[in-house]
């Protein structure tokens, strides 16, 4: 993407006010989306993003510019303006650039670009009409489809120079059923890695079908009831209140300036010996699997809690700095305007013993949160209220009535506390979307069926 000497220019030009590290981070993004409003292309985008990023670290603080112009000049005058704001006394010694090679845990597919645009449309089109014809009440459908091909190049003065090419798409489903006086709104989607291939097992039919149940299953569906009971989370996508009540206080970023409920807990115990929680960047061809992270450090299979003892943190460079801790991979960010900062890539608890049918028949009362919704998490707390899009009662050790208008309100130590049952029906979810201070990126989380002793629900219902 750049030539190694201008590379080294530029971080020996970042150097000349001395710093403890400096690195360049490069990125030529392209993207393309269609959307679509009832069977109609509404939208159709198309674009390249191009430009560098420049860290230098000063102590235990961080000095962050970047350019979309890469020339020669440009990049110089980035540099110099970047190292003008560093006070440290001490310069670090520039290592001579090598080339690392990484495992391919992400390998790439069939380029978006030949695929005909025809083809996409045909396919969202094919969603559309069986979600159209499951029901009268499906009132609306909206479909999006969005691909980007992102190379990246990471170099630093440790001698870092990495390059890497990540393939990522996504397609999303959203119905809106109507009785004529009340309206539910239901989503699902399908993100994944390896170019167009990822589309190659999805049944697009079943996609739409499933959508429009969820939406006027949900429409005729009473309120759900308030109070402290057993919450059991479905497997697969519930795993997003594992990602965000839990994992972002495992983020070294925040333990680093104490803003985690679990800083001062490395070692101790945080959840029931049946509890292992991992966050892992090597899962091949996953959605927030990468061969490197945006630091250029290789990812790893990070254990953060293992039967139920807290083992590790999710850690970046200038996070493991101020702890005294590794890199574990972990350091991301959404493109060249963001400074890197530790984030998850899969994030999951391991799957238990129990069937989901042992699961429910033990829960003589409770929710059951088949679709979790989106909420709002306080790293810092744990604090956390997520809506459900799709739930039911439990009564008699049975799934009974849908409910709608469920949330879960809680804090992360307690869920993590109190998770008494793990089924072994372990599945990855197979996308979303993470958004932090180093901006918006792929990220995955999956779990079995998750049963939680006790757990506020906010609910309308008596």
């Amino acid at each position: 993407m750049l030539d190694k000497n201008l590379v080294a220019d530029v971080l020996a030009c970042a150097m000349d006010s001395g710093g403890a590290f400096a690195e360049l981070f490069v990125e030529e993004t392209a993207r393309n989306g269609i959307e679509m409003v009832n069977g109609l292309v509404d939208k159709s985008t198309s674009g390249i993003d191009y430009g560098a990023g420049l860290r230098i670290f000063d102590g235990t603080n961080a000095i962050y510019a970047y350019t979309n112009d890469t020339d020669r000049e440009s990049l110089l005058k980035m540099a110099k303006a970047a190292a003008s704001a560093v006070k440290s006394q001490t310069k670090a010694q520039i290592t001579g650039l090598q080339t690392l090679n990484f495992a391919t845990v992400a390998p790439l597919g069939t380029a978006f670009n030949t695929v005909p645009k025809s083809q996409i449309v045909d396919m969202m089109k094919t969603m559309k009409t069986a979600a159209k014809g499951y029901s009268d009440e499906v009132a609306q459908l909206q479909t999006r489809y969005m691909d980007w091909t992102q190379n990246i190049l990471v170099a630093n003065t440790e001698g870092v120079w990495g390059e890497d090419t990540r393939q990522y798409t996504g397609t999303w489903l959203i119905v809106v059923a109507s009785n004529g006086n009340e309206k539910q709104t239901a989503v699902r989607s399908k993100c994944g890695r390896g170019g167009f291939d990822a589309y190659a097992e999805l049944d697009f039919v079943q996609m739409g079908q499933l959508t429009a149940e969820s939406a006027v299953k949900m429409l005729h569906a009473g309120y759900a009831p308030g109070g402290k009971m057993p919450v059991i989370i479905n497997n697969g996508w519930g795993g997003v209140l594992l990602h965000e009540a839990i994992g972002h206080s495992l983020e070294a970023y925040g333990v680093s300036k104490k803003a985690s409920e679990f800083a001062d807990k490395m070692g101790q115990r945080v959840a029931r010996d049946i509890v292992t929680v991992i966050d892992d960047g090597t899962m091949l061809g996953k959605w927030g699997t990468l061969n490197m992270d945006d630091e250029g450090s290789a990812t790893q299979r990070n254990v953060l809690v293992e039967n139920g003892i807290l083992k590790s943190f999710l850690v970046d460079k200038l996070s493991g700095l101020k702890l005294g801790m590794a890199s574990t991979g972990s350091g991301r960010r959404q493109n060249y305007r963001f400074a890197p900062t530790s984030r998850m890539n899969n994030t999951y608890f391991e799957a238990g013993t129990s069937t989901f049918d042992e699961i429910i028949a033990a829960t003589e009362y409770g929710l059951f949160a088949k679709k979790m919704g989106g909420g709002s998490v306080d790293p810092a707390t744990g604090e956390f209220n997520f809506g459900c899009d799709e739930a039911y009662m439990i009564r008699n050790g049975k799934i009974a009535e849908p409910v709608r208008g469920a949330s879960l309100i809680g804090k992360g130590a307690e869920v993590m506390a109190n998770v008494d049952m793990l089924g072994n029906d372990w599945a990855l979810e197979g996308g979303g979307f993470c958004g932090a201070s180093s901006g918006t990126v792929p990220a995955d989380n999956g779990q079995p069926t998750v049963r939680v002793s006790e757990m506020t629900v906010g609910g309308r219902s008596e």
